[in-house]
Formats: structure tokens, sequence, C-alpha cells
């Protein structure tokens, strides 16, 4: 066994002269402790509103979306679109024509994204599992056009999820002058009726201001033919959405754009990256206060084995040998809260994940989730361990090698 760190794991576990120097050392391993324990559960957390947000996209972002690098909107019957069409891989196909329009309901007005689909959107995306409402998901039929909106804009509309007069719809022109003298002229009116439902995706961009409906319908609106503003598709369930995506670029080239569903949301992901870097960085430096009550432990026991110190130099030890035995000494305390802070870390997130201890808030339905999520990440885990033994080790370091000199003298 190595010899300095025998020394140092007896002069840490044996019973010292001074019972302080022992309380001391524990309240060590303690701060240690807790600071990993804050570390662990702090980025679980964040890893749980991450899952959290993704799981309200994913019932209504698309697998895989294309978009015009240049422009609005683009031929939907270009070569290029047609064999994304045909590969293998892809399960769903449909195109899609997103702007912006006035929307009316008795007197009320509200600015909204009009998004025309096409009939296969149901089997694109989760849609039923956002849907409220006694009605149906359903965009057209033989007679007339159908609507489903969003429903905090229901709510500015004061429309009712099934509401029986139509929803008129305003629309600018296209590539046509303002008739100062007569306005109303220089827009396109048309009308949409409510099939009984509206979706709560649970995000302001989506509820305050989307409408569902047929893709004809849109392009007659917005006086367009064959012209698509994106185009969304379903993977089959083995495909490797990475490798899929890199073969579309390949085919469309510099012209278009292929998001997957973390790309098409790319801000609001950065943004929580920050924020966990952010309480990542700013937790490490309470690691590092946390630290110095090691360093106090170490000159207290350094101070208290003054007489060990000279055996073992008469015994041929030199300084370079002593001071590693207190290297030893301040790595073993770091190693030993590192451990015992994951463990109760670990334990702390699974009992938050299984009967959500710590809520959001005292009134119940107010936050979309009553308790904070979390979501462990192995890669997390192994971050935080790694954190402490080196922040715990260069603590130590420096201090450690000072004090062996000073207070050791010969």
């Amino acid at each position: 066994m190595n010899f300095p760190f025998y020394i140092a794991k007896r002069y840490l576990f044996s019973k010292k002269s001074h019972n302080a120097i022992n309380i001391i050392s524990a309240i060590s391993v303690c701060g240690v402790a807790l600071a990993t324990l804050a570390l662990v559960c702090t980025l679980s957390v964040f890893n749980g509103f991450q899952n959290m947000v993704a799981s309200f996209f994913t019932a209504f972002d698309p697998e895989i979306k294309i978009t015009v690098a240049e422009g609005k909107t683009f031929d939907a019957n270009d070569s290029r679109i047609q064999k994304i069409r045909s590969m293998k891989d892809v399960s769903v196909f449909t195109e899609t024509l997103e702007e912006n329009a006035m929307v009316q309901y008795k007197g009320r007005q509200a600015m909204a994204v009009i998004k025309g689909v096409q009939d296969n959107f149901e089997q694109l995306t989760q849609i039923d599992s956002i849907l409220y409402g006694n009605g149906r998901f359903i965009l057209h039929d033989s007679i007339v056009n159908y609507c489903v909106m969003g429903i905090e804009l229901v709510s500015k509309l004061s429309s009712g999820v099934q509401f029986v007069d139509p929803l008129e719809v305003y629309a600018p022109i296209r590539n046509a002058k303002v008739n100062m003298g007569n306005p109303a002229a220089s827009f396109n009116m048309q009308y949409l009726y409510s099939p009984g439902v509206v979706f709560v995706v649970k995000q302001q961009k989506y509820d305050g201001s989307y409408i569902l409906t047929s893709l004809d319908f849109a392009r007659k609106l917005f006086h367009y033919t064959t012209e698509a503003s994106a185009i969304e598709l379903k993977l089959k369930p083995n495909a490797d959405v990475d490798k899929v995506k890199n073969e579309m670029r390949q085919i469309l080239g510099s012209s278009f754009v292929v998001k997957d569903r973390y790309e098409q949301q790319a801000d609001v992901f950065r943004i929580m990256e920050i924020e966990k870097l952010i309480s990542y960085i700013f937790l490490t430096f309470i690691l590092m206060i946390a630290c110095f009550n090691v360093i106090g432990s170490l000159s207290m026991l350094i101070i208290d084995k003054k007489k060990d110190v000279e055996t073992l130099r008469n015994l041929g030890a030199d300084d370079k040998l002593i001071a590693r035995i207190f290297l030893f000494e301040g790595r073993m305390i770091s190693m030993i809260g590192a451990v015992i802070g994951i463990v109760l870390g670990l334990a702390l997130c699974y009992i938050q994940q299984k009967y959500g201890i710590i809520s959001l808030g005292e009134t119940q339905g107010t936050f979309v989730v009553d308790a904070y999520p979390v979501s462990v990440r192995l890669s997390d885990v192994l971050l935080v361990f790694v954190t402490v033994l080196v922040v715990g080790f260069l603590s130590v370091w420096y201090p450690v090698r000072y004090l062996s000199k000073r207070l050791l003298l010969k």
C-alpha cells in the first residue's frame, strides 16, 4: 500500500488528541457533501424542466421540419422536395403554409397565425393529446372549412370552445396596393367554422396566436397555388433522426433548412442551458468556499501531528513525503464528501420524482406541474463528481504545501 495514503487514512479515521479536530473534519465532509448534493439536485431539476418543455413541443411540432433558407415560401412541387417524399425512412409527409392574418368574432379582433395543413396532420403529430372539447379534429368538409384555435386566442375573442357564428379571417391581397378610398377592398375575407375543439400546448407562442385549418383554405386566403412555407415530416419508428437529417441536407442543398424537433425550439433550450450553466458555476463557487473548511481541518491536524512528523523525519522521511500525507488527507475528505453528497442527492431526486414533496406553489393547478420536475442524467452526475474532486484537490494543494513548511519547521 502507498505509505502516505496509509498514514493519511489512519489520521482521518483515528481519534485525535483534540476532539475539536474530529468535529472540524466531520464539518468539512458535511460541507463538501451539501455542496455536492446541491449540484446534483439543481442540475437534475433543470433537466426535468427541459424534458417537460420538450414534451409540450412534441405534441405540436413535427419530428423534422424543412423551410426555405431565404424568403417565406417555396414551390412544394420542387423536384428536390419530391425526392424527400420518396425517402424510405419518411412515414408521414405533409405540406404546411403559415401566414399572419386578422381574425374577428362578433366585433372582437386579434392577430393570428393561420397554419394551413393537409388532412394527414393528425398522423404527423400527437394533436389528439392536446385537444379539448366535445367535437373532433376536422379541417374541412364538402361545404365549409373549420379552424382549431389555441385556448388563449379563444379567450381573446370570447368565442367559446364551440361557436355557432363563423370566424371572419382577413388577409391583405398579395402584391396589391392598398386602396385608400376603400381599404376593405384591399383585403381578402373568408369564413371559418368551429369543429368543437381547441388545442392547449401550454405555450403562449401557440395557444395565443395559432389557428389550424386546411391547406387549401390557407392557399386561397393568401392567394397561393402550390406554394408552402414548410414541409413537416414524421419518420418511421426505427429511423436515425440525425442520419436522415444529414441525407436530406445533402439532397436539398443550401437553399433549404432542415431542423429536428429540438432545433426548431433552439432559443428556448439555449436559454435553459445557459441558466443551467450559470447555476453550475455559482454552486461551484459555493463548493470552493466549503473547501476552506478542509484547509482549516488540515492546518489543525498538522499542528496536532508535529510529534509524529518528527518521528517520520527521524526514520528518513523528507518534507515532500510528509506533505503528501496531508494532501491525501484533504483529498480523502473531498472524496468522501463527494460520494456522500451524490448518494444523498440521488436519493432526494428519487423521492422528489416519485412523491413530489417540494411543490411549486400553494395554489393547485396554477402551474403546468404541481412539483419540481426532476430528471437525473449520468453525464451530470459524473460532471459533479469530477468537479468536486478537482476543486477539492486544487484547494488543498497549495495551502498544505505552505502550511507543512511553516508549521513543521525542523
